[in-house]
């Protein structure tokens, strides 16, 4: 949390507001010579950039700090009062960063769930075959899985220096995570906790999907390079490619389409041979997070970096663009279609906003998410048509049901 302002202010408008507040007593256990700037700045830190106060959308009560900073950390109250009733004078709400929220017929019922272990950054759910919904806390090297009838949940370590980015489930019940600190790809057997690793050649294995053929094809975004591991043999095969590939999914007919964060394209790769050619959206500023496939087979995709979704025909290699509603700081980020609607976040907003797409009568509708913090990294289809969704800055896993 930034701490580059003047201390002395900061301290002198804090002592005004604890001398005259309901939190006086409390506040008064902290030690003589306690700083709460200094407090801020090395309880923030230990988890994110101090700049990410600056970009937050803010509070204007300490109350409505306490509860964000309780989902991230647990703090002894007299700090958590005191910390609290700094961050609403110095980092008050912010208006410009909301959303603009568009009114539509769909109704839709946003279920929260807070992981277990704080300070997590709890990302990437996805549905097992058992209907149990799993996530990855990649700061904290764990996966997760949550009973979604009961809101029972259960985290499982991985080797510390795995740091995994995301998760895909296969059809044997085994948890498959990309090692992105470790060169790995990692497979957790829910059953006894077991792990077995695969050595990649890339530092930072990103994201997964497996194939109808039963091999995972996994994506490495620093590295530059994509990959397909056998987990029958444990052969794993990778390729150099284009910068940054980042989302990856199967297409109808069996290529693999990739999205790419590095440059203005998408890739398609065979997955026998891995032999992979690109697509060019327009604009080389275009920077494409996640994507998924359509009913005919077309691609819809992102454009991260100037606040568009697009849709790629591949029959024609046609491009079409819409302008997210919240304009081209909204940074959209996750997709997912569900019958041929197209579901994807502003994640540039605060709150972060969920926003759907209908592409036969080109109409969004936009909704806060009720953490909406940020940030929404990656969603997922359950069997039932609901939407997995996450807010990675506050430790929660979510569920989106979807009516009419």
């Amino acid at each position: 949390m930034h701490a580059a302002k003047s201390l002395t202010g900061h301290l002198i408008a804090l002592s005004a507001l604890l001398m005259g507040g309901h939190s006086l007593a409390e506040t008064s256990q902290l030690p003589i010579n306690y700083d709460v700037v200094k407090d801020v700045s090395q309880t923030c830190s230990a988890c994110h950039g101090l700049r990410y106060l600056d970009r937050a959308q803010g509070y204007d009560t300490s109350e409505e700090w306490s509860h964000l900073i309780t989902s991230m950390v647990s703090l002894p109250r007299p700090r958590l009062l005191a910390i609290s009733e700094y961050l609403a004078t110095q980092y008050p709400h912010k208006p410009n960063k909301a959303p603009r929220l568009i009114t539509g017929d769909t109704d839709i019922v946003i279920d929260e769930w807070v992981t277990p272990t704080l300070g997590q950054r709890t990302r990437d759910p996805i549905e097992a075959p058992d209907g149990s919904i799993w996530w990855t806390g990649m700061w904290a090297s764990l996966v997760g899985r949550l009973d979604p009838r009961t809101g029972e949940m259960r985290e499982y370590p991985l080797p510390s220096s795995a740091r995994p980015h995301s998760i895909v489930p296969d059809d044997n019940g085994f948890i498959w995570y990309t090692g992105n600190s470790n060169s790995t790809i990692g497979r957790l057997d829910p059953t006894n906790g077991q792990i077995r690793e695969y050595t990649t050649q890339a530092r930072d294995p990103h994201t997964a999907v497996f194939h109808p053929n039963g091999n995972l094809y996994f994506t490495s975004q620093h590295s530059n390079m994509l990959g397909r591991l056998d987990p029958s043999s444990g052969k794993i095969t990778e390729i150099e490619t284009r910068r940054k590939p980042y989302g990856i999914k199967v297409g109808n007919g069996g290529d693999l389409f990739i999205a790419f964060n590095g440059t203005n394209a998408i890739g398609r790769m065979t997955p026998q041979t891995l032999d992979i050619s690109y697509y060019v959206v327009p604009d080389e500023r275009t920077r494409i997070r996640r994507l998924d496939i359509d009913s005919k087979g077309d691609v819809w995709f992102v454009n991260s970096s100037l606040g568009k979704i697009g849709k790629l025909e591949i029959a024609t290699g046609a491009v079409t663009q819409w302008d997210s509603p919240s304009g081209p700081l909204s940074h959209p980020y996750s997709m997912t279609v569900i019958d041929d609607i197209v579901w994807y976040n502003e994640s540039g907003m605060r709150p972060d906003a969920l926003v759907r797409f209908d592409p036969t009568t080109e109409k969004f509708q936009s909704w806060a998410v009720p953490s909406g913090i940020g940030i929404i990294r990656h969603t997922w289809k359950t069997r039932e048509g609901d939407l997995l969704i996450h807010q990675s800055s506050s430790n929660r896993v979510g569920r989106v049901r979807i009516g009419n």
